[in-house]
Order: structure tokens, then C-alpha cells, then sequence
């Protein structure tokens, strides 16, 4: 397994709507197993493949505090929902900010499994946003979308001088 590089906010990497996964094979199974590895050392609870700049419908999850409960989902797509609720969001793309969004409390998704097999699940709570959010994500789209234009350039500005002196602080090492 390999540890994969997560694209941060504003990376327009990020902005690019995913294809459908059109063979699930070893390699893409690679590619499911490389990213929950990836999610959870950041640590995160979810992760789609637009994040580590695979622009494939391909998101993982496992909002569990054991870790012991991953999902693998291949071309989801939200067949139900209902409920409306409001989450303080965060994303390992946008990392160190969170936000209240408002989503559905319930979802029903269709989606194919890690051996390529049609599925149907509800995910309610938590798992039922972190689901959404990351398929937020393989239309181009972040949490932080769902904020205010001047609260997201803020975001913005902080996450670009982060990285300036972080670079800055590698640079002084080297």
C-alpha cells in the first residue's frame, strides 16, 4: 500500500468532475486500499479519489472510532434522501477550517463494491454526510463552496500563506 498526496483548497485539481470507473480490477482495488490507507493517517473519515488527483467516481469512508468499518464506493449515486440537518464539516483538503453545511440526515446510495458488484445501502447520520461531502467532491465541488464568498477567500488567503511559510521554514532547513 502507498500513502497518497491529498490536493488542498485552491488546487483547481480539485474543481475537475470525475469519470465513471469503468473496470473495476486490481488496480482500482490498488487504488481503494491506497486511499483508505492515505485517509486514515491524515486522519480523515472519508476521501474521494478527485483528492489525491484521480479524477475516477471512486469514494471511501469509515466513520467509525474503531476504524473497522470501511466502504468502498464505485460510481455512487444518491437515489433517496430526506431530512435536513446542520454538521460542522471539515476536509483534508481544506485542512485546519471547519464549517456548519446543512445536508440530508438520510441517504440512499446505488453504487458498485470493490468487486464490482451493484449495491444499494442507507446511511444515516454522520455517514450520510460524510457520503455526500465526498461526493461533493467528484463533481468539483468543496464545503467550502457552501459558504460565503468572503468567509471562503479567507480560507483561501490562510490555507496559501500556510503553505508560503511552510516552504519557506523547508527551505531554511535545507
Amino acid at each position: 500500500m502507498a500513502k497518497l498526496k491529498i490536493l488542498e483548497f485552491p488546487d483547481p485539481r480539485l474543481r475537475i468532475k470525475a469519470r465513471l470507473v469503468e473496470t473495476v480490477d486490481d488496480a482500482l482495488r490498488q487504488l481503494i486500499d491506497d486511499m483508505f490507507e492515505t485517509m486514515y493517517d491524515a486522519p480523515g473519515i472519508g476521501l474521494a479519489a478527485t483528492q489525491v488527483d484521480v479524477h475516477r467516481r471512486l469514494l471511501v469512508a469509515d466513520v467509525s472510532s474503531e476504524k473497522d468499518d470501511p466502504w468502498a464506493l464505485i460510481n455512487p449515486k444518491i437515489i433517496e434522501k430526506d431530512g435536513v440537518g446542520v454538521t460542522a464539516e471539515g476536509c483534508l483538503s481544506v485542512p485546519g477550517y471547519y464549517e456548519e453545511v446543512e445536508r440530508a440526515e438520510h441517504v440512499k446510495v446505488r453504487f458498485l463494491d470493490r468487486d464490482g458488484s451493484q449495491q444499494e445501502a442507507d446511511f444515516d447520520g454522520l455517514l450520510a454526510v460524510c457520503v455526500q461531502h465526498e461526493m461533493d467532491h467528484l463533481d468539483g465541488k468543496l464545503f467550502v463552496d457552501y459558504l460565503s464568498e468572503a468567509k471562503r477567500q479567507r480560507i483561501r488567503k490562510r490555507l496559501e500563506k500556510d503553505r508560503r511559510y511552510k516552504q519557506q521554514e523547508t527551505a531554511a532547513v535545507l
